[in-house]
């Protein structure tokens, strides 16, 4: 499997809370909701429709993984909904039980301590992508160990001034090489980097 990192970023790098106000507050943040005037169905939308085509499963953090539990199971009978109910989902958490995680369809759950070595696994195994949303603590793992072989990033033309970010700011040099780019008319891009391999 190929492992995937989608996020929605602003210009100046961040990540947090791109769906709501209340979505994530933490270190004081109050633009949540911040994605919702650049977006749009046919650019975004489709980039996003694209990317679940070629999912196998999807790979949350806690705090995403309970965002997203608390959210889709409501919206069933909407396609994307049903998607995401229904697809594979797996949680790295030390703080969730399996009975929590059991909670929403299609979740399974590894503890802190073993996720990347099941994280490996899985990349290791058959299928397409394993992609990450949101879960910037864990991307920022995930980039360190070198785990990441895709960047699907929809770059907003806003500046956010602090919030929580996925680059690791560990002095590593990581090659990337642009795979795709395109620009909705509300100055949004969409851009595909693939990991170079040393």
């Amino acid at each position: 499997m190929r492992l995937v990192v989608n996020e929605f970023i602003s210009l100046d790098g961040v990540v947090q809370a791109p769906g709501g106000a209340e979505e994530d507050t933490d270190g004081g943040f109050r633009h949540g909701g911040w994605t919702h005037p650049y977006f749009d169905e046919e650019v975004i939308g489709g980039f996003i429709a694209k990317g679940a085509s070629t999912t196998d499963a999807l790979l949350f953090g806690r705090r995403t993984w309970q965002t997203m539990a608390g959210a889709w199971p409501e919206r069933a009978g909407d396609p994307f909904a049903d998607w995401m109910n229904s697809v594979r989902k797996y949680v790295v958490s030390d703080t969730l039980t399996d009975a929590e995680v059991a909670g929403w369809e299609n979740s399974v759950r590894f503890g802190g301590a073993e996720g990347v070595a099941e994280i490996r696994k899985l990349r290791e195994g058959a299928g397409q992508d394993l992609t990450v949303m949101g879960s910037p603590t864990l991307v920022r793992t995930l980039l360190a160990e070198g785990l990441v072989d895709e960047l699907r990033l929809v770059v907003m033309p806003v500046l956010l001034g602090g919030g929580k970010r996925i680059f690791p700011e560990d002095g590593g040099l990581r090659a990337m090489e642009l795979v795709s780019s395109a620009v909705n008319a509300k100055g949004a891009q969409v851009v595909t980097y693939r990991a170079v391999q040393a």
